[in-house]
């Protein structure tokens, strides 16, 4: 069997987000990973330890068959790009969401080290071949326009990779909850139903000081599982995005708190950077 160093031997029909059809003359086997962007998006290029959705399509270059696909069962998958083959890792790095691209992955970039699947019909030397609809990337930081938030507000120092500073003004915190987008991104939007990775600074009204830091460890979690103020002020907002949240009592500890310390009472003013969302696994 020839190893074949490119992929004009397989043909992909069919429009992006719908099942694909995939025809290749059999045994098809490939020398490399190797990929081919069938329509380009524009939205954020995924990175090797970050988190991908994808919709995607399967076959065994050996026999031609579809061995597994998501589209039937019209649910999407996330993961980490770090956790999958080789094969997916180097082929979805730096491809951008909104994309449909073609990866063909001998063997040793996919299932051999495992002795290949039984269960899905995968020899050991098999080449594997997917159509991958990207649907969104997680981000390292927030990517976007600056936006200038109004007067009055706690100042944020700090530039997107930076963690952010927070000041506080003089005089008593305000009666009701504020959310002011300061970088405003371009993934998708935060869904109740969601869960999000984030990375976060939160400071006392009270005092002044940083009382929360969740920077440099980005943290997930289902958005229903998140205090009011997250709950409300994030929902909505895009993937990418800065959010000053400036919240009251009854928007963020209204008895108070030993973990993060918030007296009750006080008013807590988070920076949150929203690094991915999707659809939450929590029930």
């Amino acid at each position: 069997m020839k190893v074949q160093d490119s992929l004009d031997g397989i043909t992909v029909s069919g429009k992006r987000l719908k099942k694909p059809t995939v025809k290749v003359k059999t045994p098809f086997a490939i020398d490399k990973t190797r990929v081919k962007v069938l329509a380009k998006g524009d939205g954020y290029k995924a990175v090797a330890d970050g988190y991908v959705t994808v919709h995607y399509y399967g076959v065994n270059g050996r026999t031609g068959k579809s061995f597994d696909e998501s589209y039937s069962g019209g649910t999407p998958v996330t993961f980490s790009l770090a956790q999958v083959i080789t094969g997916f890792t180097d082929g979805l790095t730096g491809q951008r969401a909104g994309s449909r691209v073609l990866i063909a992955m001998p063997g040793s970039d996919g299932y051999d080290a495992a002795g290949g699947s039984s269960d899905a019909g995968i020899e050991v030397g098999d080449t594997l071949i997917f159509v991958v609809d990207i649907l969104a990337v997680s981000v390292n930081q927030p990517e976007g326009k600056q936006l200038t938030p109004p007067s009055g507000l706690p100042k944020v120092s700090g530039s997107a990779a930076d963690k952010p500073t927070v000041t506080i003004p003089s005089g008593n915190p305000p009666s009701k909850m504020s959310t002011t987008v300061l970088i405003q991104g371009t993934g998708g939007k935060v869904a109740k139903s969601d869960a999000i990775t984030a990375r976060y600074v939160g400071y006392s009204w009270k005092t002044g000081k940083l009382i929360d830091d969740g920077f440099a460890t980005p943290t997930s979690g289902a958005v229903t599982g998140l205090i009011p103020g997250w709950q409300t002020g994030l929902v909505g907002k895009r993937v990418g995005s800065r959010v000053l949240l400036v919240l009251p009592p009854a928007d963020g500890f209204p008895e108070g708190s030993n973990n993060p310390p918030v007296e009750a009472g006080d008013t807590v003013v988070y920076v949150v950077d929203i690094l991915f969302s999707a659809a939450s696994t929590s029930g």
